[in-house]
């Protein structure tokens, strides 16, 4: 495995792959990596000659008053990881790199950003779309890889491919949860060991919802009361939101038809998780 710091070191080299016949197989990540980082690496070997990880932390995607400073990293301990599972190159640019001195270009989706995640993280989702736009320019993957749990972040990243003909495949992987039903982040690294505990009620809320579902209730006002009040039990968790919205293009809905979105975000303590559900309810 090698480890590749500049742009155009990358570039290079993929292009010498891309000279070969191989497909690049691209798993972008902040690295920190957990079992869902893991999972898509896993699909990305399975289905490419040649794999690239990239592991950057990207200031532009967090807000003034965000964990950037102090977000878990283990660069060592990641590169360790991604080898064993199969990694070829793993992509560790400085900001320096990916925003040189004069830097001024952003990318910016509309509508799908402004719900959500990105109605409590102004400028969250134009800092995801610039730095996935040039990280897919630089690895120029066949296929990316990306977990479901970021729903709203897929989305917005299957918009920006389509809007701007990029030539890259968009494949989403199913979330990978603890064994208690907690889907795997590497912000769970912050929850003190009662917090840990207290996290898994936004599973135990989506996962009450969806029993309702499959018991015949469709109207979305009453299944959203019913994880507030699953949700309002815990005294450590905090709603941020509660949503139920369509899976494909983030309006909002009244009834569960079709593919739905439910997602939340909930503190627990200090920590921001976010999880959720789709709903196929024809």
């Amino acid at each position: 495995m090698e480890i590749v710091k500049s742009v155009k070191e990358m570039k290079e080299l993929i292009l010498e792959q891309k000279a070969l016949g191989k497909t690049i197989g691209f798993v972008p990540t902040m690295g920190y990596l957990h079992e869902g980082h893991i999972s898509l690496v896993k699909q990305a070997v399975m289905s490419n000659d040649i794999v690239v990880m990239s592991i950057y932390v990207n200031p532009t995607q967090f807000g003034a008053n965000e964990d950037l400073d102090k977000y878990p990293r283990d660069f060592e301990g990641d590169c360790k990881l991604a080898e064993k599972e199969g990694v070829d190159f793993v992509f560790f640019p400085a900001n320096e790199e990916m925003y040189p001195n004069g830097y001024n270009t952003y990318i910016n989706v509309e509508g799908i950003t402004e719900v959500l995640c990105g109605a409590v993280r102004p400028g969250h989702f134009r800092g995801v779309c610039t730095v996935v736009a040039k990280l897919f320019n630089i690895v120029m993957p066949d296929v990316a890889y990306f977990g479901q749990k970021d729903a709203q972040q897929v989305i917005v990243i299957k918009r920006m491919v389509s809007d701007l003909n990029i030539n890259v495949k968009v494949e989403v992987c199913p979330i990978v949860r603890e064994a208690d039903g907690l889907a795997m982040s590497s912000r769970n690294s912050y929850l003190k060991p009662d917090e840990r505990s207290a996290a898994i009620v936004l599973y135990r809320a989506l996962s009450g919802v969806k029993r309702l579902i499959e018991t015949g209730e469709s109207d979305a006002g009453r299944l959203k009361e019913h994880i507030y009040e699953i949700i309002r039990k815990e005294k450590l968790a905090s709603i941020e939101y509660a949503e139920i919205r369509n899976a494909e293009d983030l309006s909002d809905t009244q009834n569960i038809k079709g593919n739905v979105l439910i997602a939340l975000a909930v503190k627990i303590g200090k920590t921001r998780l976010i999880d959720n559900i789709i709903i196929n309810n024809i």
